[in-house]
């Protein structure tokens, strides 16, 4: 196991505090922002520094239904490869659903989406973990997530579901005391009893983070200090077992440079507080013993019956996105105001970051750009990415006549034009007048 002592989620935006913050032992960065061939100078300086850099991905869905990508896990390897990494994480979580197994449209959830703790999901979960391993040049770690939503008819605890997927993959866990807290608020689960479940000998590293509680649901924002709530927790865990590693992330509003100092200070002191009464809290019943560090092939890989599976939770997968993002009926025994918020925050997700990616957009349109993108999202998925999302969106603004004849309506036009085609459009009025009626006729 290697100790990885105490880390920050690297990001552009704090990149020079963390270079300059005392004692940071390593920094987490998401793989997926990485290109391997010209990683950005401060990760190089930290590096060369001796810091280690583990890449996080997010986008692989072990969880999903279909086998993981092999470009995404060629990709993730190059990635880990690139750092040095002593180890590469991703999710407990599906991503996407609909394509061939379903023979349905494929669907982008932009998010990490909680798979059900069922022997099914866990014998996907658990082939797709295999799959990963034996593609990735270093061992796999894979986190808890966050969630506003249960599935109907879940037949074992988060404790439990972790455990077995341990035992049955050797996988590594990483271990998100907030994601912890979220699912105490959101779904009534005890923090204390999913630790006192878990495999403790298989925590690669643990995160903390913040976030913020509204009208009863609380969001895992990444955006906000880390309550004292959280830091109990992470109390409790450092009570059980010395975490090889524990990092504070923050992905907005980034503070400045002491706020996050004095985070990292009281998520040490929390650790040294757990591993003062170490030893001292109960494990579950059945609950003991060694890591498992090599398993025995996870059942329902390949086979005529694992296809089989693999069919019945993408049905389900399935119907639950299409209901969050296409606006189809919700599935039978979900809540259905639960699934309306966890709607609604994809909705403002996608959002967000197609501005991020097409700052154009919100520039021209003002303060009507936010309510007509969530309008576009109640019932248009996402269909290629966020770039795809922002072009797809402008299509949509300027066909369906909600926009005035004006400045921002040419504005947009022209920017949907200028980026639409294969290659940027020769300065044309004529053309660009006939590619937009290409596009009415099409509709």
């Amino acid at each position: 196991m290697v100790r990885l002592g105490t880390g920050i989620g690297w990001r552009p935006e704090i990149a020079d505090a963390v270079e300059r913050m005392p004692g940071v032992d390593w920094v987490e960065v998401v793989a997926e922002n990485l290109c391997p061939g010209h990683l950005p100078e401060s990760l190089v300086r930290l590096r060369e520094r001796g810091v280690t850099v583990v890449p996080h991905g997010v986008s692989l869905g072990l969880g999903g239904a279909e086998r993981p990508d092999e470009g995404r896990l060629a990709a993730l390897a190059e990635r880990a490869e690139a750092l040095g990494a002593p180890l590469v994480t991703e999710h407990i979580a599906f991503v996407r659903a609909g394509g061939p197994l379903t023979a349905s449209a494929p669907l982008e959830a932009g998010h990490l989406l909680p798979v059900p703790r069922t022997r099914d999901a866990l014998d996907v979960l658990c082939a797709n973990v295999r799959i990963a391993q034996r593609a990735l040049p270093v061992p796999l770690a894979v986190e808890n997530i966050a969630a506003l939503i249960s599935w109907p008819g879940e037949e074992m605890t988060e404790g439990q579901f972790l455990y077995e997927l341990v035992e049955r993959t050797g996988v590594r866990l990483l271990i998100d005391v907030a994601n912890l807290h979220t699912n105490h608020v959101n779904r009534g689960e005890d923090p204390a009893e999913a630790l006192a479940e878990l495999p403790v000998e298989a925590i690669a590293y643990v995160h903390v983070a913040g976030g913020v509680e509204k009208d009863g649901v609380w969001h895992d924002s990444h955006a906000h200090p880390v309550p004292c709530p959280v830091l109990d927790i992470l109390t409790d865990l450092a009570s059980r077992v010395a975490p090889p590693g524990v990092l504070l992330e923050r992905d907005e509003d980034f503070p400045g440079a002491g706020e996050l100092e004095r985070e990292l200070t009281a998520i040490g002191e929390a650790v040294r507080a757990g591993s003062r009464t170490r030893g001292a809290q109960p494990v579950a019943e059945g609950v003991r013993g060694a890591v498992v560090e090599s398993a025995p092939e996870a059942p329902g890989a390949d086979d005529e019956a694992g296809e089989r599976v693999r069919e019945r939770v993408a049905l389900a997968q399935t119907a639950l996105l299409s209901a969050l993002v296409a606006g189809t009926p919700v599935p039978e025994g979900f809540d259905r105001t639960r699934l309306g918020i966890q709607a609604r925050a994809l909705a403002a997700k996608r959002a967000g970051v197609v501005a991020k990616v097409a700052p154009e957009l919100p520039a021209v349109l003002g303060t009507a750009y936010r309510p007509a993108f969530l309008s576009y999202a109640q019932s248009r998925p996402m269909r290629g990415g966020y770039r795809q999302d922002a072009l797809d969106f402008a299509e949509w603004a300027l066909l369906s006549g909600g926009l005035a004849e004006g400045r921002a309506k040419r504005e947009l036009r022209e920017w949907w034009l200028d980026r639409s085609g294969p290659a940027p459009r020769r300065r044309s009025r004529v053309t660009g007048v006939a590619r937009m009626g290409r596009v009415l006729m099409r509709r």
